[in-house]
């Protein structure tokens, strides 16, 4: 079976940007950008994005997490640690965040350092999630082999029954993460696949150095 998908094309020409519209700090730049999404409401979930790890296998392998916080210091979220990309990140803490919003013909890369945040903060937002979020969170040996749908389903009736009129505890396996960025770019489409990307850089002494790249 073969599909040809070569005129697949779209013209970028919602926006641009240029040096003189560059904050210093990138983190300022993510967060100008993330509001003008978020307020365009042409986003499901502007905070989705995509996470990077290289595996124990030596392959990279990508899947889409929820952003839930960033601070100056990095981009924070949360998983079990015991998953795949848990046990890659505790092997190699070095990963790739990027955003994409086709809406406003953007997109964010986000090389970085992965660091456990401290374990107040994990109980502080495993507090504010749903109950049902909080159950499954402790059933789920995320990444393992299940037999079914049914197991998982009887495991969140009897652990129901069990905690019951109880509070919930975070599980130690589960937890957050910091992104620490070492280089973040930033890219806007542009006619003729002449793309903007400004890419910024951590220098030794922590200011960020400016480049625009070619597309």
């Amino acid at each position: 079976m073969k599909q040809d998908l070569s005129n697949y094309r779209k013209s970028y020409e919602k926006s641009e940007l240029l040096e003189e519209n560059c904050v210093e700090n990138p983190i300022e730049m993510f967060r100008n950008w993330f509001l003008e999404v978020e307020k365009s409401e042409s986003v499901a979930e502007v905070n989705a994005m995509t996470i990077s790890t290289l595996g124990k296998d030596g392959f990279p392998k990508s899947r889409v997490v929820l952003l839930k916080k960033y601070t100056y210091e990095g981009f924070i979220f949360y998983t079990n640690y015991e998953s795949e990309k848990g046990l890659a990140i505790t092997e190699n803490p070095n990963v790739c965040l990027s955003f994409f919003w086709p809406a406003m013909e953007r997109q964010i890369i986000i090389k970085g350092k992965a660091e456990k945040i401290a374990e107040n903060l994990s109980d502080g937002y495993f507090e504010s999630r749903p109950r049902g979020s909080q159950l499954g969170a402790i059933i789920s040996k995320q990444s393992e082999v299940v037999v079914s749908r049914t197991v998982l389903e009887q495991k969140l009736k009897e652990i129901e029954a069990s905690y019951e009129g109880k509070e919930i505890e975070r599980p130690s396996h589960w937890g957050g993460y910091i992104i620490k960025p070492q280089e973040i770019e930033f890219w806007q489409g542009r006619a003729n696949r002449l793309h903007d990307r400004i890419r910024y850089q951590l220098q030794e002494d922590y200011s960020w150095k400016i480049e625009r790249l070619s597309p």
